[in-house]
């Protein structure tokens, strides 16, 4: 894992993911995920990528109210611009490295086969 930090230099295949990251909304501060410092690393592969959120999900003050609500949301739009999309297998972690969210796309669909709706049960 890479920690996150605005200022890193970092190499090609984080620069495309960071800039993806940019347009994801946090919903409490309204800034980006980035800005409003969510996102605690990153580890980017061929075709996984992993990211570490600054929360811990068995916190009590996280699993209840609108934490809970702007995490949940948070994982949520990181799946639908990634898994799939850009990335075979997505894994999202809280700072105790438990996963809170989970892509893998154990079939070999690409994302066109899915828009298509190749593969489904008919």
């Amino acid at each position: 894992m890479k920690v996150y930090m605005p200022d890193r230099e970092w190499p090609e295949p984080y620069k495309a993911v960071i800039e993806e990251l940019k347009k994801i909304t946090d919903p409490i501060t309204g800034g980006d995920i980035l800005d409003s410092g969510v996102v605690a690393g990153l580890e980017v592969s061929e075709d996984t990528l992993k990211i570490w959120l600054k929360f811990e999900s068995h916190a009590e003050y996280n699993i209840t109210g609108e934490s809970a609500i702007a995490y949940s949301k948070i994982i949520g739009d990181i799946m639908e611009r990634f898994a799939l999309v850009k990335f075979d297998n997505v894994y999202v972690y809280d700072l105790a490295n438990n996963i809170v969210g989970k892509f893998e796309n154990k079939r070999g669909y690409t994302a066109e086969d899915v828009l298509s709706g190749a593969g489904r049960k008919k």
